[in-house]
């Protein structure tokens, strides 16, 4: 069964293809939302638990993500906030000539890194068409209030799919193997940070420090986003712009 035939995910794209009509409401858009968000965190739940009992359903993974367009720090800041909720982990790349690169090497399972590309496809769409939206405060930079924006934005979705996968997580039964959601998830982190460590032993983190009055309205919207893509990537290279 491949990603285009899979009901699951057909049904989630279906949701979120209502999501993104313009004609739908701030009520309507938070209601799809809120159930492609569970649809999704449980097909992430039982692709780990039938990998747990058969293991070549979900294999360990990685993939560059290619990042265009405008505001790439931003748009990578929404990235990471989709990552780490799915298990999985990322860093930005250094071009050859030393600089930040707009590129993410991602790692984990297979079925959660195209978890995150299908987010990742859609929240780029809401948030930038939100944004275009907000309404700066007098004498305020544009740029700044859409920075403020796109963060706001982003920690809004981060908590969001972290609720989503702990309701799925909580939910699950226990395994083929008898094992529970929880303990499955655990191991499959500890592989993925082990295969992002042995890659990238040395890593440093990066912080941010904006000026602007557009992070509630971005936290706003990222509360009524949906969560999932009209396109589902399939391995190799990835670019993602809007």
């Amino acid at each position: 069964m491949t990603q285009e035939t899979n009901p699951q995910l057909a049904k989630i794209r279906a949701l979120l293809a209502k999501a993104e009509d313009p004609a739908a409401s701030r009520e309507e858009a938070e209601a799809y939302f809120a159930k492609a968000a569970e649809l999704m965190a449980k097909y992430g739940i039982e692709q780990a638990m039938l990998a747990d009992a058969n293991p070549g359903t979900d294999r360990p993974a990685d993939r560059v993500i290619h990042v265009e367009g405008n505001y790439v720090v931003d748009r990578i800041n929404l990235l990471h906030s989709i990552l780490r909720p799915l298990n999985l982990q990322g860093i930005r790349l250094r071009g050859p000539n030393g600089r930040l690169a707009a590129e993410v090497h991602v790692f984990g399972y297979e079925a959660d890194i195209q978890r995150a590309e299908m987010l990742f496809t859609s929240l780029l769409l809401q948030a930038f068409n939100g944004m275009r939206h907000g309404r700066p405060m007098r004498g305020e930079s544009v740029t700044a209030y859409r920075k403020t924006w796109l963060m706001g934005f982003s920690k809004a979705v981060k908590n969001r799919l972290e609720a989503a996968e702990a309701r799925a997580r909580d939910e699950a039964t226990d395994g083929a193997r008898g094992r529970s959601a929880e303990l499955v998830l655990a191991d499959r982190a500890s592989v993925v940070l082990a295969s992002y460590r042995k890659a990238y032993p040395k890593t440093q983190k990066a912080t941010r420090s904006l000026a602007g009055s557009g992070f509630g309205a971005g936290e706003r919207a990222g509360n009524a986003a949906d969560l999932g893509g009209t396109r589902v990537g399939s391995g190799g290279r990835r670019r993602l712009t809007s």
